[in-house]
């Protein structure tokens, strides 16, 4: 049996667009570099030691059909004009044994710094209580992220993000991916 702890992970997304709702979901995959494998959607773990690779890097990495764990946020609409949005953050310890976070947001009338923004508190704000750091979730991101910085405990935080608007007569979908991948 194959070790299932991840050894490295990519960040990727895409937008797709089409008269039906699946194509337009394939087509964001598309956009993403990933639709060729069968993803199958996990929670909000980064493993230990787990290192952050380049999108190249990591697509360079998948065999098409392979079997690829991931975390995804997913957004779609059919109305013209609205603001969607998908984004994972990831939040990465400064002992690389311990494990780190990844969260997924996904909505609508969100901006994408707005939900960049959200996915990092939500992936930081994990890592914290779990190294212990309790911070006022009413406090802004930017007050929180330096309260996690200076505790010495968290190395970074980053996100990948995706918005755009419904048009006339199309699916628009979104995702934002962390994919993982295997030695």
């Amino acid at each position: 049996m194959k070790n299932l702890v991840p050894t490295r992970m990519f960040l990727t997304k895409g937008v797709g667009r089409h008269k039906y709702r699946l194509k337009s979901f394939e087509d964001a995959l598309r956009a993403a570099g990933v639709a060729q494998q069968n993803l199958v959607q996990v929670s909000s773990i980064l493993p230990p030691r787990c290192k952050v690779v380049s999108k190249e890097v990591g697509l360079k990495r998948l065999t098409p059909g392979e079997i690829s764990y991931c975390v995804m946020a997913r957004s779609d609409t059919d109305e013209h004009g609205r603001l969607i949005g998908s984004s994972v953050g990831l939040a990465v310890p400064k002992d690389r044994n311990n494990w780190g976070y990844l969260s997924e947001v996904h909505g609508y009338g969100m901006n994408e710094h707005e939900a960049a923004d959200f996915s990092e508190d939500l992936a930081a704000g994990m890592l914290g209580t779990t190294l212990g750091l309790e911070v006022d979730p009413n406090k802004a991101w930017s007050e929180k992220e330096q309260v996690y910085k200076s505790s010495g405990l968290l190395i970074r935080t980053t996100n990948i993000t995706q918005t755009a608007r419904g048009m006339r007569d199309l699916w628009t979908t979104t995702v934002a991916i962390a994919m993982f991948l295997f030695d």
